[in-house]
């Protein structure tokens, strides 16, 4: 193993950078060259390639997006996509990869290896729904944009008496929701893995009104249905004076939290020692505190679970 690249795919996320750092610099500190592939998939195919210093990744860590960019490239998933970035990595002389991103990045990195080359998969997305992995890279940067968000709603919802209805990302997982909504106090959180009822959200409302609440708060997350269905849905049942803020991508930027530089420099680090061990299709996470890597075919058959007991506790303690 003499050279490796890395790319970064599918929607950005605070911390890819610092991952992107942590690639290179401990990649270079064992002596070997890396290269950086901008756009993700679609790049590797265009072969737009370029080699990276050290001073290529300084100013990076605290930055959010990707320096080396993304874009959306399905073609991949095709013999003819697979070849053609194959093709474009012998003739770079790269030996090895690492792709930072989520679901659709890992069936990449998994192709690329059962066709022989090396690739380690690193989870870089702030919907936190990658499997093996208690976090991915850009969640607590992203969940913290969300509880700001949340706690300044909370203090015009006081102001005016209304109820808030706060859309968040979290197209197949709630994970946004859940935490933002128990760490800012809200009276109700909607996501995908649970389902809801009106009539409980509605009495819970009521219950508030009854002791004198004043406001109220519901997290929603965006695949279950928009913040504006929502407040249509709940004005059948009475006017609760609702006002709705979609965040939308306003989620997915701002500089990366400590946490999350820590997370992608640990990770970014092993995956360049995975390669260093000859060793690929393995997606690196962390649990309980420990750095892990497992099988990227086998993460890919798990389905993201929502946290059942986190989301107990969070209807629980808003009563």
């Amino acid at each position: 193993m003499k050279r490796i690249a890395i790319l970064t795919s599918g929607g950005d996320a605070p911390g890819m950078n610092a991952a992107t750092r942590a690639v290179v610099r401990k990649a270079i500190y064992e002596g070997l060259e890396v290269y950086g592939i901008n756009y993700g998939f679609l790049g590797l195919v265009n072969g737009d390639i370029r080699k990276l210093e050290l001073g290529s990744v300084g100013d990076l860590l605290h930055r959010g997006g990707t320096f080396l960019y993304s874009a959306r490239y399905p073609e991949f998933a095709t013999e003819e996509g697979q070849l053609k970035g194959i093709e474009q990595l012998k003739k770079h002389q790269i030996d090895g990869l690492v792709v930072i991103g989520g679901d659709g990045s890992y069936h990449g990195a998994e192709a690329l290896t059962k066709r022989g080359f090396p690739t380690i998969g690193i989870p870089g997305t702030i919907d936190n729904d990658i499997s093996g992995t208690d976090f991915t890279i850009g969640f607590d940067t992203a969940l913290n944009t969300v509880l700001d968000a949340l706690d300044k709603i909370r203090d015009t919802a006081t102001s005016h008496e209304r109820t808030f209805i706060i859309e968040v990302m979290g197209r197949d997982a709630g994970d946004i929701a859940l935490w933002s909504g128990l760490a800012g106090g809200a009276e109700a959180i909607i996501v995908p893995e649970e389902s809801f009822n009106m009539d409980d959200v509605v009495d819970r409302l009521n219950k508030g009104r009854e002791r004198g609440k004043k406001h109220s708060i519901i997290v929603v997350a965006e695949g279950v249905m928009s913040g504006n269905d929502f407040a249509k849905q709940l004005a059948e049942y009475g006017d609760y004076h609702a006002r709705v803020t979609v965040l939308g991508h306003v989620q997915r930027g701002g500089s990366p939290t400590a946490f999350d530089r820590v997370l992608a420099s640990r990770l970014g680090a092993r995956s360049v020692e995975l390669l260093l061990e000859n060793r690929g299709g393995l997606a690196v996470g962390i649990r309980e505190n420990r750095i892990v890597e497992n099988d990227i075919s086998e993460i890919l058959k798990e389905k993201h679970t929502l946290d059942q007991k986190l989301f107990d506790l969070a209807s629980i303690l808003s009563i």
